[in-house]
C-alpha cells in the first residue's frame, strides 16, 4: 500500500470503498488504538460496532495493552496469541510494514487461519498518521496445501503435483452444476431465463420437485449478478425449528430469550450487499412470513429483542416444491408475500421431463464417480441407458446421483452397466385419475375443465394453473367450475 497524507475526505472514501470488499480491513491509530473495521470484520466477528469500540475487549486477551485496541477485540488463538503479541509491540514504534499468519476465532467458536497486513501511512516528516490492514482468509488454500505433505517422502513431486490437482477439480466439480447439465428445449429455457434475470435485482422463485437443482440454479443466478464477490447465503427454512428462524433469519440481540448470551448478527444481515437464498420458503411460519414480508418491503430488519431496524442491501432468492397457490386458498401462505416473492418465476422440469439431458448427465456422472473411485469405466451399456430413458425418476438428479454411484463402486470392468431390478418396483404407480389430453371446448366444457384441474393439480391460478392451461381468465374459470357443479377440491395433489 503507498504511503501518501490523506484528507479527511480521502480517508472517507477508502473506508466507503473498504466496506464493499470480500476480505477484512481495519485502520489503527498511531498508538494501535481501533479506528476502524469495515463490514467483512464484523460479519466474521459477531461483534457489533459498539462491542468492538467502545468495549475494552472481551473473551481471550492476547496482551496487556491498554484501551481498545485490535487485539483486544480480535480473539486469537492462544497457541498464536505469544507470537502475535510480538509482531505487535515490534510494529507500532517501528512504523515498518508487517506480516504474519495466525488463527482468528469466528462469531461460532471455531478458527480459521489468516494473513494479517499492516502498512503505516506517514506523513512527509515520516511520522504515523495512522496504520491501514487486512486479515485474508487463507484456511482452504492452507488444507488444500496441507493435505499431501504428510506423502512427500514417500512419493515423487510429480504424484504430489498430481494429487492436488485432482482435490483443486474435485472442489471445482462439487461447485459445478450437474443438474442443469444438457441442451434439451426445457434446459435452454431456463438458461435463457438465468441469463435474463441475474445483472438485476428481481426477487427469483425457483420451484420445482426435490432434487431438480433449484440451489444451482440459484448459485448460477448470484454468479452472473453484480453481487457475485458477495456472499451468497443460503437458509434451508424447513431445517430450522419455528422457534429459531426469526433469530436465524434476522439476528438476536443479547438477552432477547434463553440462550441469548451475545448479540448475533442474522443471515440477512451476513447477506448484506451480496444474496439470501430462501430453500423451501414454503415452510415458514406464519409470523416470519410477516417479518419477511416487512422486510421485502422496507429492505430493513429487526434483531429479535430489538426495535431499532437495521438496514440491508440483499437480493433474495427462493425456492419452494409445494404449490404456493394451494398454500395461498388454504391459508398456508400469506397472499401478499406469494406475490412479493413471485416476482420473476422459474419453474424447472423434472428429469423424466428431460428424456434427451440423460445421456449426457449420466456420462458426466460415471466419469465423475470413476474418478473418485480410481477406475476406468470407457463404455456405458445401450441398455443401461435405455434403461435411464424409461424410468421416472421421482428422485430427479438426486436419485440418478445415487443409482451410478453405487453402479461404479460395483463395476469390475471398463464397461458401466446396472442391475435392471434396481428400477422395478422404484417407479411411482400411475396416477388413479388418467386425464384426457385437453383438446377443444367443443368436446365437452366440463371433461374439459376436468382435464385441465386434474393436469394441474387443482390449481386454478398461476403460470402452471388451469385458467392458464385453458387460455381463459382465472375469473371465467372460477363461475365456470360453479356452475358446472365441478368439486375442484377433489383434484388437489394429497
Amino acid at each position: 500500500m503507498k504511503k501518501f497524507v490523506e484528507t479527511k475526505n480521502s480517508d472517507h472514501s477508502l473506508r466507503t470503498m473498504l466496506d464493499r470488499v470480500p476480505t477484512q480491513a481495519w485502520s489503527l491509530r498511531p498508538d494501535g488504538a481501533i479506528d476502524y473495521l469495515n463490514q467483512r470484520w464484523h460479519e466474521y466477528t459477531g461483534l457489533s460496532p459498539e462491542e468492538a469500540y467502545g468495549s475494552s475487549g472481551k473473551g481471550e486477551r492476547t496482551g496487556g495493552a491498554s484501551g481498545t485496541d485490535l487485539t483486544q477485540v480480535v480473539i486469537v488463538h492462544p497457541t498464536d496469541a505469544p507470537s502475535v503479541e510480538a509482531k505487535w509491540q515490534e510494529m507500532l514504534p517501528a512504523a515498518k510494514p508487517v506480516e504474519f499468519e495466525c488463527r482468528l476465532r469466528r462469531y461460532d467458536g471455531k478458527y480459521r487461519r489468516f494473513t494479517v497486513r499492516a502498512e503505516p501511512v506517514l506523513d512527509g516528516q515520516g511520522a504515523v498518521l495512522h496504520w491501514w490492514g487486512t486479515n485474508t482468509d487463507i484456511e482452504d488454500l492452507k488444507r488444500a496445501e496441507d493435505w499431501p505433505r504428510h506423502i512427500t517422502d514417500a512419493r515423487g513431486d510429480e504424484r504430489i503435483r498430481n494429487e492436488r490437482l485432482a482435490l483443486r477439480e474435485d472442489i471445482d466439480r462439487a461447485s459445478m452444476f450437474e443438474e442443469i447439465v444438457g441442451s434439451s428445449p426445457a434446459l435452454h429455457c431456463i438458461l435463457e431465463q438465468v441469463e435474463k434475470v441475474a445483472p438485476t435485482d428481481s426477487t427469483v422463485v425457483i420451484r420445482g420437485e426435490t432434487g431438480t437443482g433449484k440451489e444451482l440454479v440459484a448459485r448460477a443466478i448470484h454468479k452472473r449478478s453484480r453481487r457475485s464477490t458477495r456472499a451468497f447465503i443460503r437458509v434451508n427454512c424447513a431445517a430450522i425449528p419455528s422457534s429459531l428462524i426469526a433469530s436465524e433469519l434476522f439476528g438476536h440481540e443479547k438477552g432477547a430469550f434463553t440462550g441469548a448470551l451475545q448479540r448475533r448478527i442474522g443471515r440477512f444481515e451476513a447477506a448484506d450487499g451480496g444474496t439470501i437464498f430462501l430453500d423451501e420458503v414454503g415452510e415458514l411460519p406464519a409470523e416470519t412470513q410477516i417479518a419477511l414480508l416487512g422486510v421485502l418491503q422496507e429492505r430493513e430488519v429487526e434483531r429479535v429483542g430489538s426495535s431499532h431496524p437495521i438496514a440491508v442491501d440483499v437480493r433474495v432468492l427462493a425456492a419452494t416444491n409445494r404449490d404456493l397457490e394451494a398454500a395461498v386458498e388454504r391459508g398456508a401462505f400469506r397472499e401478499d408475500l406469494y406475490y412479493r416473492l413471485n416476482v420473476f418465476p422459474i419453474r424447472i422440469p423434472p428429469l423424466r421431463d428431460r428424456v434427451d439431458d440423460i445421456p449426457v448427465l449420466v456420462q458426466y456422472l460415471v466419469e465423475r464417480y470413476a474418478t473418485r473411485a480410481g477406475k476406468s469405466i470407457r463404455n456405458i451399456k445401450k441398455q443401461t441407458l435405455a434403461l435411464f430413458q424409461a424410468y421416472d425418476w421421482p428422485g430427479n438428479v438426486r436419485e440418478l446421483q445415487n443409482v451410478i454411484e453405487r453402479a461404479v463402486v460395483l463395476c469390475d470392468s471398463d464397461t458401466f452397466s446396472i442391475d435392471e431390478s434396481w428400477l422395478k418396483g422404484e417407479a411411482q404407480p400411475p396416477s388413479k385419475r388418467m386425464p384426457r389430453p385437453v383438446k377443444t371446448l367443443a368436446e365437452g366444457e366440463k371433461e374439459l375443465i376436468e382435464a385441465a384441474l386434474a393436469a394441474s393439480q387443482g390449481r386454478i391460478f398461476g403460470p402452471s394453473g388451469a385458467a392458464a392451461k385453458l387460455g381463459i381468465p382465472r375469473q371465467t374459470l372460477e363461475s365456470k367450475i360453479k356452475a358446472l357443479h365441478i368439486d375442484k377440491l377433489s383434484f388437489r395433489a394429497r
